[in-house]
């Protein structure tokens, strides 16, 4: 069913949020735009200007590295600056009341963090940009030191430990997908009776099967995002209005 206005969408949401037990949100870029995050992937975005970086080319090349850091230090600003918005509020005071175990994420901005979900309770599907690891031993670094490594040597570093790249703690086209974060998701997406989809495109797989397999599973799926998905049919409920204005009534609730 799609809310045929704000005001009634936002109303049913919160019916379907008091009759669940156990709500198991998935939140995509939407949610932080209001924050100042860009959406990487929208036309206009950062990936239509800067060809992405992928994981091979950055293990096999010195200057693909430097560049993908370049990138990484240019965006720093909008990281740092960067708040939970209304929505991850809103999630956060659900996670607080007991309804919510754990949130699933393809944002990489630590913002769930933030918003008061413990970091062992935020699913990072993509990764996390605010901190780096060793491509080969996995040893953690902050960015204030690769950044001052870079540029005293003039370009990116390598670990310490083991002489393998350092690169932001993301996962990167072509990477493999991080096999506990997915065992994770696919649990909480198998055990919820609520699963609600926010601010993602749901086109980017194996991420976009969580939705789909709640709603196999039994759950009631709630789709919330300006634009239609390739899901919205099988959904339950439909709400294409802000993200910020959707959630914001659950703030602090």
């Amino acid at each position: 069913m799609i809310a045929s206005d704000l005001r009634s969408g936002v109303e049913r949401l919160g019916d379907m949020i008091a009759e669940s037990r156990t709500i198991v949100p998935f939140t995509g870029a939407g949610i932080s735009t209001e924050c100042g995050i860009p959406d990487f992937r929208s036309p206009g975005g950062i990936w239509t200007r800067n060809r992405p970086i992928a994981f091979d080319e950055f293990v096999a090349s010195q200057e693909a590295r430097d560049e993908s850091w370049r990138r990484r230090f240019a965006m720093e600003s909008v990281f740092a600056a960067a708040r939970p918005g209304r929505g991850h509020r809103a999630l956060a005071s659900l996670y607080r009341a007991g309804k919510v175990p754990a949130v699933i994420t393809q944002n990489i901005d630590n913002l769930h963090q933030a918003s008061g979900f413990a970091a062992e309770h935020v699913i990072e599907l993509h990764g996390n940009t605010t901190y780096a690891r060793c491509i080969g031993c996995g040893q953690a670094y902050q960015l204030d030191w690769v950044k001052r490594r870079f540029d005293e040597d003039g370009g990116a570093p390598n670990c310490t430990a083991c002489d393998e790249p350092v690169k932001t703690a993301t996962i990167s086209f072509g990477q493999m997908m991080p096999d506990d974060e997915m065992q994770r998701a696919t649990a909480l997406s198998q055990a919820c009776d609520l699963f609600i989809a926010i601010g993602s495109s749901l086109v980017v797989w194996p991420a976009a099967g969580f939705p789909m397999m709640a709603k196999n599973a039994g759950a009631r799926l709630v789709i919330i995002n300006r634009e239609p998905t390739d899901q919205d049919d099988i959904a339950d409920l439909v709400i294409r209005h802000d993200i910020g204005e959707t959630l914001g009534p659950f703030v602090g609730n």
